[in-house]
């Protein structure tokens, strides 16, 4: 596989040393490159203990973009759980819905650990989401012991290592827990941030081909049509009466105007005649 790559590539070299990294599986995760492919890998988890996916054994895929780890993952799961879409990219603030919580630190560890803290999180509507009964969580994690991968070729209950008692398998649930925690608040932070920032009180359109001065004019038309004191919104009615008024006299003093321009222009031309026949 090495031949086929640019192993002066920051993500063939990053990739490269992660699959080294992981090559050997724990008990509760393990992920490897695809032999044709650096750029999809796919992975074992263990549902985490003392949840609806307790004893649960599940198996997806994790496709690298080319800018990795500048970019995120996209992750998609295989067997069916109950929390996440099978077959589709699942919307967590390590993959590849969100790039601007993605930090080039993380890597596919800590996507596998982020996976199994997320599971007993609830759905909240994202992406890729499920929020299935815990009957049907557990009925599904039991069944999932014996799904078989048809690229792995393989049980994926034969993936992962015996499970381990004491303090080993503690710190694994502990680390998977607290990943999952710190990445959920620092993205609720981000995404409150967001929403103050995009909803403003009054919101107000903005045209950034308008000069400085019809942004002002705007502004001022908005202030004129601010809500009324009976709860109306619009200009206050104009007085009507005082319409009409001001219009009948604007074209009384037309007409008057218009009437001694025609008479002194008969005057004139009364005048000019008069001289021409002396």
């Amino acid at each position: 596989m090495e031949t086929r790559y640019n192993l002066k590539s920051p993500a063939v070299k990053r990739l490269m040393k992660e699959a080294a990294e992981l090559k050997d599986p724990t008990d509760h995760y393990h992920a490897q490159p695809l032999e044709d492919n650096l750029f999809e890998w796919h992975f074992t988890v263990r549902g985490p203990p003392d949840s609806d996916f307790d004893g649960g054994v599940y198996h997806g895929r994790i496709v690298l973009p080319p800018e990795y780890p500048m970019k995120p993952p996209s992750i998609i799961l295989l067997t069916a759980n109950g929390r996440f879409e099978v077959g589709k990219k699942i919307c967590l603030s390590i993959s590849g819905h969100h790039p601007e919580t993605w930090q080039p630190s993380w890597s596919i560890r800590t996507a596998l650990l982020a996976i199994i803290g997320f599971m007993p999180t609830k759905g909240e509507g994202a992406i890729g989401s499920l929020d299935y009964t815990p009957e049907e969580r557990r009925a599904l994690a039991k069944k999932s012991q014996d799904f078989c991968c048809e690229g792995c070729g393989s049980a994926m209950k034969d993936v992962l290592l015996p499970l381990k008692s004491g303090s080993d398998l503690s710190q694994a649930d502990q680390e998977a827990k607290e990943l999952a925690r710190q990445i959920s608040f620092k993205y609720g932070v981000q995404n409150s941030s967001a929403a103050s920032f995009h909803q403003p009180t009054h919101p107000v359109a903005k045209n950034t081909s308008m000069s400085p001065r019809q942004r002002r004019a705007q502004q001022q038309n908005q202030r004129r049509s601010s809500t009324s004191p009976d709860g109306i919104q619009g200009r206050q009615p104009r007085d009507t009466h005082t319409d009409h008024g001001g219009s009948a006299v604007l074209i009384v003093i037309l007409t008057l105007a218009l009437a001694a321009l025609i008479f002194r222009r008969i005057y004139l031309a009364n005048e000019y005649i008069f001289d021409f026949e002396l």
